[in-house]
């Protein structure tokens, strides 16, 4: 039995996690994309992300394995993490655009593990009557810690070396894989072996599932939020994956406040996600969903809008009100849709489903940068940003004619075990 003590400590554990983790991946996305925009060309800079991308798409599922089967959650937390870890670790001590791309995707490939695992633990931590509360105070000590990258960020690319901050990185990541290992794993460590065999075989069923694996898909419609996050996605990561780079030369920002606009949106997120996910539990998870999905759309056009003022003040105005608006509809699909996972899977298959939603945003992260970048390329960022919105509204409105609502207790009318 936990005591009010251990729960308290768990708490602090998993927020420094969560703060530390995010920290380093903000600071480490903001100056990944600077620098590469200072050397390459818009393609090679979404093709970085792109490949980011792939790697969450292609690891989430195996991840996913490994915690459900052996049970070992806190494991993988510690593995994944100092692994991530490892991957920054050349740039602190040289920087070429090869390895920066090879280091982006090997980082990759650990994280989307850590974040998948850390997400199951703190729905089990919740339970059924507060998961949605559980999920909103884990992220909104995320968004704490992209502030602080995010700020850290637009300040050190004027102070530091390259291989300097990256070093900076490559500590606080570090900071993460201590406090991981102090975290309690609520969910029970199981006895099944993890040979190689059944990991490729486990995987390939993930990755392409059959028979009675895919008719968990049809549950409340679970298939369709899957594919919503993925044309989300390919907005949202399309739009991310410059836009540092888009608000300091077409925007025409200084790095300092172009740090500073990135920060709005994890500002607001402190309180949204917290909000947010007590909300979730009050009127459910499918219209936070639809409202996160037409988010990303509405940002990217708000964006373009930021080209027209006249001054400099004005357009950063723009772009902090477009990073608002992004803080508020990220909030709401993140909660919503780990809280809707969580109300629909079976517990052995938790983590499976969890690493599903890092997959269908993984296919978004790979498709929609590679998108951005060929527009970009011959035409420019504006025209990019306006032509990859319309695919977050297409998601929208297919996952708001097909998801049924999971919560129950929101409107009388959602059945976890419907189909």
């Amino acid at each position: 039995m936990v005591t009010l003590s251990e729960a308290r400590r768990q708490r602090v554990v998993l927020a420094l996690v969560a703060v530390s983790r995010i920290t380093a991946g903000a600071l480490f996305g903001t100056a990944i994309t600077v620098y590469l925009g200072r050397s390459a060309s818009p393609f090679v800079l979404t093709l970085s992300f792109a490949i980011y991308s792939l790697g969450l798409l292609l690891f989430a599922p195996v991840w996913g394995v490994v915690a459900d089967v052996t049970g070992r959650r806190k494991a993988v937390l510690v593995v994944t993490g100092l692994g991530a870890t490892l991957a920054i670790a050349p740039l602190a001590v040289t920087r070429s655009v090869p390895l920066e791309i090879a280091s982006r995707g090997l980082y990759a490939v650990f994280v989307t593990g850590f974040g998948s695992v850390v997400l199951t633990i703190v729905s089990e931590l919740g339970g059924d009557a507060d998961r949605g509360r559980s999920i909103g105070f884990y992220t909104s000590f995320q968004s704490g810690g992209d502030i602080v990258g995010r700020l850290l960020g637009g300040y050190l690319l004027g102070l530091l070396l390259p291989t300097e901050l990256y070093g900076v990185v490559v500590a606080v990541s570090l900071v993460t894989t201590v406090c991981a290992a102090l975290v309690t794993d609520p969910t029970t460590a199981r006895e099944g072996e993890l040979t190689a065999r059944r990991l490729w075989g486990d995987v390939r069923r993930r990755l392409y599932p059959t028979g009675e694996r895919r008719d968990l898909f049809r549950t409340n419609g679970l298939g369709w939020l899957y594919a919503g996050l993925t044309l989300r996605n390919m907005t949202q990561k399309g739009v991310s994956s410059v836009l540092a780079v888009y608000l300091v030369t077409d925007v025409a920002l200084s790095e300092f406040v172009m740090g500073a606009v990135l920060a709005t949106s994890p500002t607001v997120r402190v309180v949204s996600m917290y909000g947010l996910g007590r909300l979730s539990d009050a009127v459910g998870r499918k219209r936070l969903i639809v409202a996160g999905l037409c988010g990303a759309g509405v940002q990217a056009l708000v964006l373009v809008a930021a080209l027209a003022p006249a001054t400099a003040a004005a357009r950063a105005v723009v772009s902090g009100g477009a990073l608002v608006v992004h803080a508020l509809t990220f909030s709401a699909l993140t909660v919503g849709a780990v809280a809707f996972i969580g109300d629909v899977s079976p517990t052995d298959r938790e983590s499976e489903l969890m690493g599903y939603r890092s997959t269908a945003r993984g296919v978004g992260g790979v498709l929609g940068p590679l998108l951005v970048g060929g527009i970009a390329t011959v035409a420019d960022y504006g025209t990019a940003f306006a032509a990859v919105s319309a695919l977050s509204f297409v998601a929208a409105a297919l996952v708001g004619r097909r998801l049924v609502e999971s919560h129950a207790g929101a409107t009388g009318e959602g059945d976890p075990t419907s189909a």
